[in-house]
């Protein structure tokens, strides 16, 4: 969606845009009901209040508006003098022009923050760029919902990988943002590729980036507080198993028969980079992988999005009602379902990839090792 440079605040509903005509009727409406009484500050108000949510001749228009309506009202009593007319009616013009003035400025300011939200997209698509659909033997989806105030890059990640007889992937949430976050990210998606292709076992690609994390942290601004939560999956080319480790991230859930459940780990592991406060070796979970089953992975501003009166987005119930089969369905629907929660509006910076067994991948490997 985008977004001119006199488009309203972002976020906002569509009730303010009527604030403007409300007040002036509601001016016009008591100066009728008491004619002895001054709505003065309610016109004075209109103008100001359409600078924030017109376009600039809107905002004049405005102003003309309630200065007409202003001089009608006064004519009408018999009781006002030709300088308190002069008066009232200059007032109207001088907040007038100031309405217009403002509305300029916050003009530029949400075009400077439009383009500073482009740039970081930008940054982000070339640090992150999109998996292939396709990974052996699992078709893949991946999507990435950005803040809603936000104009720093967020600290979100993704990662998939083919090996000679599985696939290999990473989702994690690196803290901070901006250019430290950027950095990590960086540094994060390299050793996964390289341990990936390299390290035989699972724990061995989390030792490796957990050195990584410890040597990132002392050069970023948090300093020795800097982690991320991770989890890290193998799944065979059989497609039979997922074999997890988590490290401190939200369980990904197994979508399966008009059912969504959490893979919860068996026991709960440190995030990166907090290895040296006493985690031993981590735990590898092994779950059973339906032929027709969806994984979905994700980071934590899916379920730490909330609703206006503060209530967790849920994703198990949408997850849990008859959908598409495509991962990039599932997860399309699932952001779909996210901004209904949250009416648009994340907190956070939001990563997603849904992975799926392929209906020819029983072939596929199985020619695989006929030729080997």
């Amino acid at each position: 969606m985008t977004h001119d440079e006199d488009t309203p605040l972002v976020g906002w509903s569509r009730w303010p845009r009527l604030l403007p005509a409300a007040v002036l009727l509601v001016a016009v409406v008591v100066d009728l009901l008491i004619p002895s009484g001054s709505v003065f500050p309610l016109l004075a108000a209109v103008p100001v209040l359409a600078a924030p949510v017109y376009s600039l001749p809107g905002t004049i228009a405005a102003g003309v508006v309630t200065e007409a309506v202003g001089m009608a009202l006064g004519y009408m009593k018999e009781n006002v003098t030709s300088s308190e007319h002069f008066v009232r009616s200059s007032s109207v013009v001088v907040l007038t022009v100031l309405a217009a003035i403002l509305n300029r400025v916050m003009a530029k300011d949400r075009k400077q923050l439009k383009d500073a939200r482009e740039v970081a997209e930008a940054v982000q698509r070339a640090v992150l760029p999109a998996p292939p659909a396709r990974v052996g033997p699992l078709a893949v989806a991946s999507r990435y919902r950005a803040a809603a105030e936000e104009a720093a890059i967020g600290g979100d990640l993704y990662a998939i990988h083919a090996t000679p007889g599985s696939v290999r992937m990473m989702i994690a949430d690196v803290r901070g943002k901006g250019l430290g976050a950027v950095r990590t990210v960086n540094r994060l998606l390299g050793a996964f590729y390289e341990a990936a292709a390299h390290i035989p076992d699972l724990t061995g690609v989390v030792d490796r980036l957990e050195e990584l994390m410890q040597w990132a942290g002392a050069e970023e601004e948090y300093g020795p507080e800097s982690f991320a939560t991770a989890v890290l999956i193998d799944v065979p080319d059989d497609g039979s198993a997922i074999y997890m480790i988590n490290l401190g991230h939200p369980a990904p859930l197994l979508v399966h028969r008009g059912r969504a459940s959490p893979l919860e780990p068996s026991a709960p592991s440190l995030p990166l980079g907090l290895g040296d406060l006493g985690r031993t070796r981590v735990p590898v979970d092994r779950y059973t992988l339906p032929h027709d089953a969806i994984l979905v992975l994700f980071t934590d501003g899916l379920v730490e999005a909330r609703d206006r009166h503060g209530a967790f987005y849920d994703p198990v119930p949408v997850l849990s009602r008859p959908l598409s089969t495509g991962p990039g369905a599932i997860l399309d629907a699932l952001l779909a379902d996210l901004i209904r929660h949250t009416e648009g509006r994340l907190d956070d910076d939001a990563a997603l990839m849904a992975v799926t067994r392929l209906p020819d991948a029983s072939d596929d490997t199985h020619r695989t090792r006929c030729r080997t």
